[in-house]
C-alpha cells in the first residue's frame, strides 16, 4: 500500500495528563458507541458473530472514502471492501489472482499490453453496470494533473500516464487504455510488465462511478458530498451504510455485487481506534475480532501464554525514516550516512519492536522468488563517526538542532526516542527533537517534504521489488524526500525492459546501490504482522501483502474452551 502505507499509526503516550485526558474521554465515548457495560452478558461479538457483522479494529481515521486520494493501509482495507479492481486478491496466496470485474484477461507476447474482459453481470451499488468505460474515466481522472492524487505514479505504467500526468500532453486519449466496447479493455504500457495483473489489483487502480462524482462537483474535486452515506456508490461486495468521524465506518452486502450469493459476512464495522492499548482491551473486553496492532510490550505476555488469537506473520513491509535532502542538515550525503551507520537495527528489533522483525540492513525486503538486496546499511559505530567527520563537524555537539517527525504512536515515538539516544551515545548528537503529528497533518507535512527527518513504512503494492524501488525515481509522488539521482533512474528503466529475472534483479540491486550509498532514507527493519485475532473468525489466511478478500471470511461460533486472558 501502499503509502506511504504506514501500517502503524496510533495515538501517543497516554501519560501526558491532557492527552490522557482526551483518550478516556475518547474510550469512553467510543464503550457507549460500542454498547459496551458491565452488566451485558452477550458480547458484542458474540452477537456480531451470530449476525456475520465483522468488527474489524483498523488504526486510525480514514482520509477518505475515495480510492484516488488515499495512500494509507488503513484506508487501503476500507476501500478494498467496497470496491472492486478488474482483478481480485486471492483468499490464500499473493502470488495467485481471482477474477475481479474481469472474468478473464491475456497480455501480448513480451507483456506490454494487457487485454481485459470484463463480466457482463457486474454492478455498481445503485445498480448501472460496471463498464470498461468507468476504468478510462477511473484512469483518466486519478492521472489528471488537477486532481493531484498521491498514488499518480502507480499508473505510470500506462503509456503516457507520466507525460498527461505532469501535462506534457492534455490528450488524454494517448494514454494507454482503451475501451474497445462496454466489456473489453486494453491496457498499453510504457515498458513489458509481466506482474501486471498483480498491479492493477491495487487501491488506486479500483473503478470509481463518474455520474455520482459529477453530480456533486467536477471529476477532479476531492473531498465533496460523495463519499457521504446515502450518496456514496461502490461495486464491491460491500456499500457503505454509516460513517461517524472517529467512531466506525459501517459497510453492509451489497445487493447488486455480481457475487453476492457467495459473500459469506453481512457486513464490516472498522473501528479507528488509535490508541493500541485501547485497541487490545476493546478486544479483551469482546468489542473486536481483529486488532490492527499489538502493542511491543504486550507481545510477550501472549506468547508466553500460548494464546491462540496471537498472530505474527511475514509481512512484505519495510519500516525506515525518510531525510529531507534539501533542507540542513540531512542536505549532507556524509551526515545522513553518518545517522544510518549509527543506528542499531538489531537493537531495536530485539528490544523496542519485539514482534519478530527482521533488521533491513537494505531497503526492499528479501524476496522468495529471489530478490536479495544489498547488505549495505550494518550499525557500525566507527564508520559512522568517520562519516559525521566528512560532513564537517569535529564532534556531535556541533550539529544544529533538527526534528524526527512521526504520526503520534507508542511504538513509532519508541523507536524513534531509541534512536535519538543512538544518536547521542555513538555521535554525541543532542539537539534532536521528536515531534508529534496527528496522522492527517503528518500526511501532509510528509508530502509536502517540511521535515528533516520523518519516519515512514512502505508494504508493498505488489509481490516485486520494483514496488519499493519505484518511489525513488525521481519527481515519483511518493518520493517525498526531494532525491533524485539521474543514474538511478536509469537503472530503473533498464530493468523494466528485461524479462530475464536474474538478469532484471541484478539491475535493481544497482539501482537499491546508489539509493542506500546516498541514503536519503534510513533502514531499520522489514516488517511483520502481529495482531489479536478472534477465533469466531474463519478463513483469514496469513498473506504477505495482508490484503484479505473479505467476501472469503466467514464467522462461526467456537466451541473451543475459552482462550487464556
Amino acid at each position: 500500500m501502499t503509502p506511504p502505507a504506514p501500517h502503524e499509526t496510533h495515538q501517543g503516550s497516554p501519560l501526558h495528563p491532557t492527552l490522557f485526558g482526551r483518550l478516556l474521554s475518547g474510550f469512553l465515548a467510543g464503550a457507549l458507541l460500542l454498547g459496551l457495560t458491565s452488566c451485558e452478558r452477550e458480547s458484542r461479538v458474540d452477537k456480531a458473530t451470530k449476525e456475520k457483522i465483522l468488527l474489524l479494529g483498523n488504526g486510525a481515521e480514514p482520509k477518505a472514502l475515495d480510492p484516488h486520494i488515499v495512500s494509507s493501509v488503513g484506508d487501503s482495507n476500507i476501500l478494498r471492501s467496497l470496491f472492486e479492481g478488474l482483478v481480485a486478491y486471492h483468499p490464500k496466496n499473493d502470488m495467485l489472482h481471482e477474477p475481479g470485474v474481469a472474468e478473464r484477461w491475456e497480455s501480448n507476447e513480451d507483456f506490454s499490453e494487457w487485454r481485459f474482459f470484463l463480466r457482463n453481470d457486474a454492478r455498481w451499488s445503485n445498480g448501472d453496470p460496471v463498464t470498461a468505460h468507468d476504468f478510462v474515466y477511473s484512469y483518466n481522472r486519478i492521472l489528471h494533473p488537477e486532481m493531484a492524487a498521491p498514488y499518480a505514479s502507480m499508473l505510470y505504467f500506462l503509456k503516457n500516464g507520466e507525460a498527461f500526468n505532469r501535462g506534457e500532453i492534455d490528450d488524454f486519449s494517448q494514454v494507454g487504455v482503451k475501451a474497445v466496447n462496454d466489456f473489453e479493455l486494453v491496457c498499453t504500457l510504457e515498458r513489458p510488465a509481466p506482474y501486471f495483473p498483480d498491479v492493477v489489483k491495487h487501491t488506486t487502480w479500483l473503478p470509481i462511478h463518474g455520474p455520482t462524482i459529477e453530480k456533486f462537483g467536477k471529476m477532479t474535486d476531492t473531498y465533496t458530498e460523495w463519499q457521504k452515506p446515502g450518496n456514496h456508490v461502490s461495486n464491491g461486495a460491500f456499500r457503505l451504510t454509516d460513517w461517524r468521524i472517529n467512531a466506525y465506518v459501517k459497510v453492509r452486502k451489497n445487493p447488486h455485487y455480481w457475487d453476492v450469493k457467495n459473500v459469506k459476512p453481512n457486513g464490516i464495522n472498522f473501528y479507528p481506534i488509535d490508541n493500541t492499548f485501547t485497541e487490545e482491551k476493546a478486544f479483551r473486553n469482546g468489542l473486536l475480532h481483529y486488532t490492527y496492532v499489538l502493542p511491543n510490550n504486550l507481545i510477550s505476555a501472549y506468547e508466553k501464554s500460548g494464546d491462540p488469537r496471537l498472530r505474527k506473520e511475514t509481512y512484505n513491509g519495510s519500516y525506515f525514516f525518510r531525510c529531507n535532502v534539501n533542507e540542513a542538515p540531512t542536505n549532507n550525503v556524509d551526515f545522513r550516512r553518518a545517522l544510518a551507520y549509527a543506528i542499531n537495527q538489531e537493537t531495536i528489533v530485539n528490544f523496542v519492536t519485539r514482534g519478530g522483525q527482521q533488521p533491513a540492513y537494505g531497503f526492499t525486503p528479501p524476496s522468495e522468488a529471489g530478490y536479495h538486496p544489498p547488505d549495505m546499511i550494518r550499525h557500525d559505530p566507527d564508520v559512522a563517526r568517520e562519516f559525521l567527520t566528512k560532513a564537517g563537524y569535529e564532534s556531535g555537539a556541533d550539529v544544529p538542532e533538527f526534528t524526527i517527525m512521526i504520526n503520534t504512536s507508542e511504538s513509532h515515538k519508541d523507536i524513534a526516542v531509541a534512536i535519538q539516544d543512538m544518536w547521542k551515545k555513538t555521535l554525541g548528537i543532542e539537539k534532536v527533537k521528536i515531534e508529534n503529528q496527528e496522522w492527517k497533518v503528518f500526511q501532509q507535512t510528509v508530502q509536502d517534504i517540511e521535515y528533516q527527518v520523518s519516519r515512514a513504512g512502505w508494504i508493498g503494492d505488489y509481490v516485486d521489488p520494483n514496488t519499493f524501488l519505484s518511489m525513488w525515481l525521481s519527481g515519483d509522488s511518493n518520493n517525498q524526500t526531494g532525491w533524485s539521482n539521474p543514474d538511478y533512474d536509469r537503472l530503473m528503466k533498464e530493468s523494466a525492459s528485461i524479462s530475464d529475472p536474474a538478469e532484471r534483479y541484478a539491475k535493481l540491486v544497482a539501482a537499491e546501490t546508489i539509493l542506500l550509498s546516498e541514503v536519503p532514507v534510513l533502514p531499520v527493519y522489514w516488517y511483520t504482522r502481529v495482531y489479536l485475532l478472534h477465533p469466531d473468525v474463519k478463513n483469514w489466511h496469513p498473506l504477505l501483502l495482508d490484503n484479505h478478500p473479505y467476501k472469503h471470511i466467514d464467522l462461526v461460533r467456537d466451541e473451543s474452551e475459552e482462550t487464556p486472558e
